[in-house]
């Protein structure tokens, strides 16, 4: 039995009011809420991810909505490391 895994995407939510923020609920699974610098990041639905980042920008206590940048991060080290042995890797250091 394998179950089908959706795409993800990862927002952070700046807030006004956490206690409104609670209501992001519906919009997809809340994974962190920070009260000091009042943003909340969630996880929604990659196929529907504009629909929900507009319906969430549009509530009145939101601030700023700003999209995860972690697949657009190469995620591929041994590839990685095969190029830190040639030097040829962005900082790196060689020994003189």
């Amino acid at each position: 039995m394998s179950f089908p895994f959706s795409d993800r995407l990862g927002l952070a939510v700046w807030v006004k009011d956490l206690k409104a923020a609670r209501s992001l609920r519906r919009m997809g699974n809340i994974h962190f809420v920070s009260k000091r610098l009042k943003y909340v990041y969630l996880y929604i639905d990659g196929r529907k991810s504009d629909q929900t980042i507009r319906k969430i920008e549009r509530l009145p206590y939101v601030t700023r909505v700003e999209r995860s940048l972690r697949r657009e991060w190469t995620t591929d080290f041994q590839r990685t490391l095969e190029k830190s042995k040639d030097g040829s890797a962005v900082g790196t250091k060689t020994e003189k």
